[in-house]
């Protein structure tokens, strides 16, 4: 199940959040959430599927040319996964970071919680 977690939290990560062309990210959809995931973040919880993704691209035209990377390993629990990430500019350097804790059942994200940890004013 480790492999499994790790997977599907780089591919919530670089497949979903990071996925601009249309047909990817949905086919990485069917394959990383439950029809029924639960996304909860600081605007509320979005449930299914088509509101993720909704929600995602809403997302992806605000950020622009932001990407999404990787910042540090997958930590893992039985049936839980954490990562961390940046949002990072075309120079690479970072404008905000977070965190994505996973829920995971049946080999998909049942549950999804965002966090943001924006930098010290």
């Amino acid at each position: 199940m480790a492999d499994v977690i790790e997977d599907l939290m780089r591919a919530n990560l670089l497949d979903v959040f990071n996925e601009r062309d249309e047909n990817s990210r949905r086919t990485a959809i069917g394959r990383t959430y439950a029809p029924d995931v639960r996304w909860t973040d600081a605007e509320g919880v979005t449930t299914g599927r088509d509101a993720l993704e909704s929600k995602c691209v809403a997302l992806q035209q605000q950020l622009g040319d932001l990407q999404f990377v990787a910042a540090g390993p997958v930590h893992q629990l039985p049936n839980f996964g954490h990562l961390a990430w940046q949002l990072t500019g075309p120079d690479g350097a970072p404008v905000m970071s977070g965190f994505d804790v996973a829920m995971v059942n049946d080999g998909v994200i049942s549950e999804l919680y965002t966090v943001l940890t924006p930098p010290d004013a």
